[in-house]
């Protein structure tokens, strides 16, 4: 979702205005960083994870892997908060017409994400991050109204608790049979689904809550104010530092590597392997394995230190924005578009023709997505799944709002 400058405060000097179909000003940076965001998820889908010579992580895997999705999450956190007000919350009726609008947008990618279920097969080339959006958006509901310090201790409360919550139910739960459930899987197994969407699957919304709270906790702060974008960068870096450091700590200072090995009766390679890549299936065995910092591992620090990196591209972008925000239209014209994007790329994906030249057909996606966004922003403005689903969206807040004819925008949907 995207800021305007009547919900984020007034405009300052540096704030870049590259749209030409707009009439109020964005806050360039996070239409950027969103824009990372997609190129990065695009490289985790395309680009090799290990190098075949060595058998190390390559370094797309290093930099994107479970950071790309957790900047997405947080992104969509900071536009819930500023379509329903930024700094001051709508009350009344018109939250009540948001929070319609946001339930109609949760229905409607969640329906984009099942139809994308049904073209992808039973071994996809990628992971689908649409369905769970939509209960992402569904879940934030209830938090719109809440003040940016209770988001925040509310995010520390889910990114404690949900990873405590999957370990401890995962021997319970139902298996899940499609890592991209389409309307017949949700049909035909629908414990399953809700459990692989909540808690098991690739993106799982209650451990994912961590990202969307802080991000809707950043949109109720002044996001123009150069002293709000440097604290969200250096409190980004240092909880990411402080994540890895507290999971070197735990495992290599108080024993928990040793004890990984003991309890779960491993090699010293595979336990290595599993610290790179992540387990077949979250070991229940110990609680030491919630130390781990493994991308989509989902553990604590894990997440904790996916937020810092996504929450430290967030501020390097905000600043970055404010003296060469023309030079990111690449990014910013990805960002404001990235359903249209994001679907376009995984539909290509389902055909399965990128195996055999990984780094030529991510230049390729990358490359038509950026032109393709650069021509349609330039000429008009937001994307055209993007304008779909926002028609709709303004449908049921003029319901709620009874035809008022100011109705403000309610932004894009990634």
């Amino acid at each position: 979702m995207n800021a305007t400058a009547a919900e984020a405060g007034n405009d300052r000097p540096g704030e870049v205005v590259v749209a030409p179909k707009t009439s109020s000003k964005r806050l360039v940076g996070i239409d950027a960083a969103r824009g990372l965001a997609l190129a990065g998820m695009m490289a985790t889908h395309l680009l090799p994870a290990w190098n075949e010579t060595t058998g190390d992580a390559t370094l797309s895997w290093r930099l994107f892997s479970g950071n790309a999705a957790a900047l997405f999450a947080l992104l969509a956190g900071v536009g819930l908060a500023l379509s329903t007000g930024g700094r001051h919350p709508h009350e009344g009726r018109r939250m009540t017409a948001n929070r319609a609008g946001i339930a109609v947008r949760a229905i409607l990618i969640s329906v984009v994400g099942l139809w994308i279920g049904t073209l992808m097969p039973e071994n996809p080339p990628a992971y689908n991050i649409l369905i769970y959006y939509g209960v992402f958006f569904l879940l934030a509901i209830p938090f719109l109204r809440v003040g940016p310090r209770m988001l925040f201790v509310s995010a520390a409360i889910f990114a404690i608790g949900a990873p405590l919550l999957m370990q401890s139910l995962l021997d319970v739960l139902p298996n899940w049979s499609s890592y991209n459930p389409s309307l017949g899987t949700v049909l035909a197994e629908p414990v399953p689904t809700a459990s692989q969407l909540l808690l098991t699957g690739n993106y799982p919304a209650l451990q994912y809550m961590t990202f969307l709270l802080t991000g809707m906790g950043i949109g109720r702060l002044n996001l123009r104010e150069i002293g709000t974008q440097v604290r969200i960068l250096v409190v980004g870096v240092g909880v990411a530092v402080l994540a890895h450091l507290t999971s070197y700590i735990l495992l290599y200072g108080l024993g928990g590597y040793q004890r990984l090995l003991e309890t779960s009766d491993l090699r010293v390679s595979t336990l290595n392997e599993w610290l790179t890549w992540g387990p077949d299936g979250f070991p229940t065995d110990t609680p030491w394995w919630l130390a781990i910092t493994t991308p989509h591992t989902d553990t604590p620090l894990a997440l904790a230190a996916s937020l810092g990196v996504a929450m430290g591209a967030l501020g390097a972008f905000l600043l970055i924005a404010r003296k060469v925000g023309a030079w990111l239209l690449p990014f910013t014209a990805m960002g404001i578009m990235t359903l249209t994007i994001y679907t376009a790329h995984l539909v290509a994906l389902s055909f399965e023709v990128h195996y055999d030249r990984p780094y030529l057909w991510y230049v390729i996606h990358l490359g038509v997505a950026a032109a393709f966004a650069m021509a349609w922003y330039l000429n008009l403005g937001k994307g055209p799944l993007e304008r779909v689903i926002g028609y709709a969206v303004t449908g049921a807040r003029r319901i709620v709002l009874g035809g008022a004819a100011n109705n403000p925008e309610m932004g894009a949907s990634r």
